[in-house]
């Protein structure tokens, strides 16, 4: 969802959220490289989904050493704690001199895109795939809002639905 030209919070309506009873789980899956970026992201993540009530207590963070590492995150996160309803794997990759950061990109995106498709619990790609560092920066905190608000409120909203399915019994 792009933030060019609204802050999140007038694209996103969390009342919604707010006004539910039963809170799912997240689990957050965070890369430690380009950390002053993945942190920032990070926090604001924690914020959003602390603000509909979730206790921070109740939201496992991994850790894990960079982008590439993010699907066995989120694998290893799933396994640990099997009541999660959706997981975020927050990342930032930047382009450098070389094509590493299109394959990073690929890798990732593609692996997240296969849990998500072969489990039962919704996986947001929160992986920041920017051309250099000043984009990151305008996405965690700067000019164009902090995306991990966003992945939150997706990660909540994907979990409901996730809870819609298991009820009426749709899906693989």
């Amino acid at each position: 969802m792009a933030t060019s030209l609204h802050s999140w919070k007038e694209i996103v309506d969390v009342s919604e959220l707010e006004e539910t009873s039963d809170l799912p789980k997240v689990a957050l899956v965070v890369s430690e490289w380009n950390s002053t970026i993945t942190h920032a992201l990070l926090d604001a993540a924690l914020e959003q989904l602390t603000h509909v009530g979730i206790s921070r207590e109740d939201i496992p963070v991994i850790h894990v050493p960079g982008a590439f590492e993010l699907p066995y995150g989120v694998k290893r996160a799933l396994s640990l704690h099997s009541e999660i309803d959706a997981v975020i794997a927050i990342g930032c990759v930047i382009k450098g001199d070389t094509r590493h950061d299109e394959y990073i990109n690929k890798a990732v995106t593609s692996a997240l895109m296969q849990l998500s498709l072969v489990g039962s619990t919704p996986i947001i790609m929160g992986l920041l795939t920017t051309e250099n560092e000043q984009q990151a920066q305008d996405r965690a905190g700067g000019s164009h809002g902090n995306k991990g608000y966003e992945w939150a409120v997706s990660a909540l909203k994907m979990a409901g639905l996730k809870s819609k399915d298991v009820k009426r019994k749709i899906g693989f």
